[in-house]
């Protein structure tokens, strides 16, 4: 990894420019206006010098030992998880994606806008053809107004489930955060562990037609902690001063459970998710779904505890099937002052407190959690809701079945096949990636632009559901012209079950406007939906049994994926995409491709 810092770039650029003869003695004139723009910078320091980082991954086999069972892992050089990638609000990032391993790979950097730059975005076969063995694409893209905490991930097959590491992206230089400045930083990323190598679990389910086997542990920091056997020492220590503040930036890289998190006798206040700024709350727990990040300040106690807490997280469940219903633990150490050491309570064993976390079924806990998201709506971070919409959409998210092929035997419902659907469309993967076929004009025989703005078959989506639990089959997009606005809801239904269904929007941010249970009502629901600061976020979970309206600006040309992060949902067709036309102006047009954009 090689990060070139402002200073080296200044210098490099005047060693340039004295190579190339350029770098004549200043004039009068010159210095007068130096002054006065060295004096403006110090009184605005906006235009604070933006930079390209370097990155390369190495997609290689590493042997990785968890709760004693060693396996054979998909990583990104070498680490799990993999490296942290650290830039400021406009920068440009170059990453450098080499695949050693037999697997195809692409990777996706979640949340980021990717505006014009689609072929960076990563879902392999709708930007890109995945990277095959052997080959290599360089990440090209620009960090446009987001600051806060964002992921990258594997976004081909179950990959993700060891191909992951936090995005963290830092304000401008001179740019102080809305709320007091942390002590330190941590990012804490929750994951799921197999025992199993998780392709050649979910490649089982895709034949069998049954439901996947689930995770043998959770983890934070890629470590399953105390709680579970064989594994006391691969936990997680976060080392602490008394009386500081520290920022801590949580992620959920979980393949298939949303999680509660909490840390024993701690509050915790809540100032940012999917890197974007909060109204502050207090909370001594906290709900965060597959794929949503959270930045939370954490103080600490005035003096020693003479203690130590488990930060912990465990599911929060709504479905029928079966979860890894078990908790990860890391453990917050106050580090010793010179008082402390001297007195006797050094050498004893601490006593470990534990959080109580919410039951595992707690939507009350959920509902009420997600209602106090609020954003910051400030002058200098404005919530530009979309007041009117020119689009209006209604989606129904859900299970659902396919038929048994003849003469095999499935172990879905019923002896079918499992299934998953928005709007009854369940998502076939293309062979070529939509966005070239877009791009050069062949969609033909790839996708159709007729993906449904409602049901074609409307239903009570939350009372009984219908016998026919069959689903269509197709792949079948959205089209929008370029700053269209767009209003979704989005519905639950109960079709072998309801549940809560993390869904993310690639390329933009979208407004969550307004939520509830049961059917969603035309009539009476949007008058309460929330205009003003509603959150602003790229992942939003679908509610149990309920719905979800957002809205957003289709302002990013080019094609984007929407599914729901829960990965065994995403393999069984959870997922659609929309193509947002190019504008008229040349600054509202996709980027070319790039001459290495991989091949299919």
């Amino acid at each position: 990894m090689y990060i070139q810092s402002p200073k080296r770039a200044a210098s490099l650029e005047k060693k340039k420019q004295i190579k190339m003869g350029v770098y004549l003695l200043p004039s009068p004139a010159f210095l007068a206006a130096f002054f006065i723009s060295f004096v403006t910078l110090s009184v605005h320091p906006e235009p604070a010098l933006a930079i390209t980082r370097h990155y390369k991954f190495d997609v290689v086999l590493q042997n990785v030992t968890r709760l004693c069972k060693t396996r054979s892992t998909v990583t990104v050089n070498g680490k799990f998880p993999g490296p942290r990638i650290v830039a400021r609000e406009g920068d440009r990032l170059l990453i450098k994606v080499v695949n050693h391993v037999q697997n195809n790979i692409s990777i996706h950097w979640h949340g980021i806008r990717q505006l014009r730059s689609g072929w960076a975005d990563g879902p392999a076969y709708i930007t890109q053809c995945p990277i095959q063995t052997g080959q290599s694409y360089v990440y090209n893209y620009t960090i446009v107004g987001q600051r806060g905490t964002l992921w990258w991930h594997a976004h081909i097959s179950w990959l993700r489930s060891t191909v992951y590491g936090p995005l963290i992206i830092l304000p401008k230089l001179g740019t102080p955060y809305p709320f007091a400045k942390p002590y330190k930083e941590v990012p804490l990323i929750f994951g799921e562990w197999f025992n199993a190598d998780p392709e050649a679990i979910i490649n089982q389910a895709m034949q069998t037609g049954g439901g996947p086997n689930v995770s043998d542990a959770y983890t934070i920091n890629g470590f399953p902690g105390p709680l579970y056997n064989c594994s006391a020492q691969d936990t997680f220590k976060m080392k602490v001063k008394a009386g500081k503040t520290y920022l801590l930036r949580l992620i959920n890289a979980a393949l298939n459970d949303e999680l509660f998190f909490s840390i024993a006798n701690h509050t915790l206040t809540v100032v940012d998710v999917d890197a974007v700024y909060l109204k502050p709350f207090d909370t001594e727990t906290l709900l965060i779904a597959p794929g949503q990040t959270t930045n939370v300040l954490l103080k600490t106690k005035p003096r020693h505890p003479n203690a130590k807490f488990f930060m912990s997280a465990r599911p929060y469940v709504t479905g029928q099937g079966t979860f890894d219903n078990s908790t990860v633990a890391g453990i917050l150490e106050y580090e010793e002052s010179p008082e402390t050491i001297q007195s006797s309570h050094s050498t004893k064993k601490l006593p470990i407190y534990k959080p109580s976390l919410p039951p595992l079924n707690d939507t009350s806990f959920a509902t009420n959690f997600t209602s106090k998201l609020r954003s910051l709506a400030s002058a200098e971070f404005p919530a530009n809701v979309p007041q009117k919409f020119d689009r209006q959409f209604f989606f129904t998210v859900g299970l659902g079945t396919n038929p048994c092929s003849k003469n095999k035997t499935c172990q879905g419902p019923n002896g079918t096949m499992f299934a998953a659907s928005v709007s009854n469309v369940s998502f076939v993967m293309p062979t070529k990636a939509l966005l070239q076929a877009h791009h050069f004009g062949q969609s033909k025989g790839v996708y159709s632009p007729n993906f449904p703005t409602s049901p074609l078959v409307p239903f009570n989506y939350t009372g009984t559901p219908p016998n026919n639990t069959m689903v269509s089959n197709g792949t079948k997009l959205v089209v929008l012209p370029f700053n269209t606005s767009v209003e979704l809801i989005m519905q639950d239904t109960s079709i072998l079950g309801a549940e809560s269904h993390p869904l993310h929007l690639h390329g933009f941010n979208f407004f969550v406007v307004g939520q509830g249970f049961g059917n969603f009502d035309p009539k009476k629901d949007p008058g309460n939906f929330n205009l003003v600061d509603p959150v602003e976020r790229n992942t939003v979970g679908v509610p149990s049994g309920g719905w979800v309206a957002i809205r957003f600006l289709a302002d990013n040309p080019g094609v984007w994926f929407m599914h729901c992060h829960l990965e065994v949902h995403t393999s069984w067709g959870l997922k659609m995409a929309w193509v947002v036309l190019d504008g008229k102006l040349p600054n509202q047009k996709l980027f070319p491709p790039p001459a290495d954009l991989p091949k299919c």
